[in-house]
């Protein structure tokens, strides 16, 4: 691909002139706020500095990509004026999806932003930063000296200008990132599949076509259905949440209408993926992610890995470990987050992740989430064998799940602990790992108790060998933590 590359004008840099509280937008791994009121052009630009001095990139490449949203261009204008005028150069990747930013700079071995606020509603927009490697930026791990250096610049009402200001580029992933991933899974092999996306007008509708499609590679053997492809910021058909069952609606009845084999559904930054079988029916994150753990293990020992490691976090599926030990993984727990399933992933050199809320993680995707991959190895399973996917999905869904089950409580500390108190005198094993976790020793079921980080919530997660004991058990646990 060509870059070109052109002097930054130091002279015509706005300064920055309005004191903002940034408070209001940087979260625990990213930054996220309403355009015009909790993220600005101003409060862009002073991150865009900060982020450089942060993390010592002067001299230095940066990625600058954004997604769809009307406001995305104009902020990765101004956080490439910040960056420069301390002296980092600056590559437009202009129109990504965030796993694309992640492809950029693991191959490329550079620092890179893209802005983005995922599944947020329209008025929405945000940043996901990585260090070089895709290497995630958190609060943990550098995001809280980047907010305060840029309410420090905001303060002083100036951004100051190195004597050496960087450069400002442009290139094109979609073509590299598609090839990459095409060779990370091989589907020219696979039987004739029709499947219907829904890409929810977020960056799907760019990325499906070129991956799975022939606009630019050689065509597979699938049929694309396509639903809600215009890139359009705005939403107009339904949030870009499949996280939310009603925002699924459309593609159930889509699958069900064309006769096809698989729909997939994406969020607006398409770096998570929803699947749903040729009856219109979910299936659930916990069997995608036992489904996609078989395969990397058995990549990974073909290529002469003794026990591979796959993690999970604490409120998937028990069948999850339970097949990765069965198929020779060994699987190791964490907490919620995807800064913690990243950082164990990079400790554990696991091959492979999968958390409840469908974000997958890859030891060749540089330990990053990606929703395209691991729709991909779903593909690639069910092209495989001649079933329809309903029954496949059944081979990793032997348990019963409530999904999250959210109570509004005045008092987080008093429900839990009622809630301990209830189970512990049964003598039920209590683990806080993450919240709390109750196993009674006869596994008949479990279940998971978490406060919200912000608002006054207790989610439930819970699982049972069949659905009256899940049914019971969850009246049971509601009974005992609402007020």
């Amino acid at each position: 691909m060509c870059t070109t590359v052109a002097p930054a004008p130091p002279d015509t840099l706005p300064d920055v002139t309005t004191t903002f509280d940034l408070s209001a937008s940087f979260k625990a791994y990213d930054v996220r706020g309403i355009v015009g009121e909790t993220i600005t052009v101003d409060s862009v630009r002073a991150v865009g500095a900060a982020f450089v001095d942060s993390l010592e990139l002067a001299g230095e490449t940066i990625l600058v990509g954004g997604d769809m949203r009307p406001s995305s261009p104009e902020f990765s204008k101004a956080f490439a004026e910040g960056a420069t005028r301390r002296g980092a150069d600056v590559v437009h990747l202009d129109l990504i999806s965030t796993d694309e930013l992640y492809y950029a700079s693991g191959t490329l071995n550079a620092a890179g932003v893209t802005f983005t606020a995922s599944h947020n509603p329209a008025q929405y927009n945000g940043m996901k930063m990585t260090r070089p490697g895709a290497v995630p930026v958190s609060s943990e791990t550098g995001l809280n000296d980047v907010q305060e250096r840029a309410e420090r610049y905001l303060s002083e009402g100036s951004i100051p200008a190195v004597t050496v200001q960087g450069t400002i580029g442009v290139r094109d992933v979609l073509e590299e990132y598609s090839r990459f991933l095409r060779a990370q899974v091989d589907l020219s092999s696979s039987r004739p599949l029709k499947i219907v996306v829904d890409a929810g007008n977020g960056m799907a509708g760019l990325t499906t076509p070129a991956v799975l499609g022939d606009k630019i590679l050689p065509a597979l053997p699938f049929e694309i259905v396509p639903l809600y492809f215009e890139l359009d910021g705005s939403f107009p058909n339904h949030p870009a949440n499949p996280l939310e069952p009603e925002n699924l609606r459309d593609l159930q009845a889509a699958v069900v209408e064309h006769g096809a084999d698989i729909g997939i559904a994406f969020d607006g930054d398409a770096d998570r993926c929803f699947i749903i079988d040729e009856l219109g029916q979910p299936v659930s994150p916990s069997a995608i992610t036992a489904m996609v753990a078989r395969r990397e293990i058995a990549r990974a020992q073909a290529a002469g890995e003794a026990e591979p490691v796959i993690i999970h976090n604490l409120i998937t599926s028990r069948a999850v470990p339970e097949l990765i030990r069965h198929d020779g993984g060994r699987p190791v727990r964490t907490r919620v987050g995807h800064s913690f399933i990243k950082a164990v992933m990079a400790k554990e050199g696991a091959v492979f992740g999968g958390e409840h809320s469908a974000h997958y993680y890859f030891r060749d995707f540089w330990n990053a989430d990606t929703g395209m991959l691991a729709a991909m190895h779903v593909l690639a399973a069910l092209g495989e064998q001649d079933g329809p996917l309903s029954e496949l999905g059944r081979e990793y869904e032997p348990y019963f799940s409530s999904g999250e089950v959210n109570s509004k409580v005045e008092d987080l500390t008093a429900s839990i602990a009622r809630g301990r108190a209830e189970f512990e005198q049964e003598g039920v094993v209590v683990d806080d790992l993450d919240g709390l976790t109750f196993t009674p020793d006869h596994g008949d079921w479990w279940f998971n108790l978490r406060p919200s980080n912000t608002e006054p919530y207790l989610r439930l997660n819970a699982e049972a060998v069949d659905p009256r004991t899940l049914q019971d058990l969850v009246q049971r646990v509601l009974g005992v933590i609402r007020d």
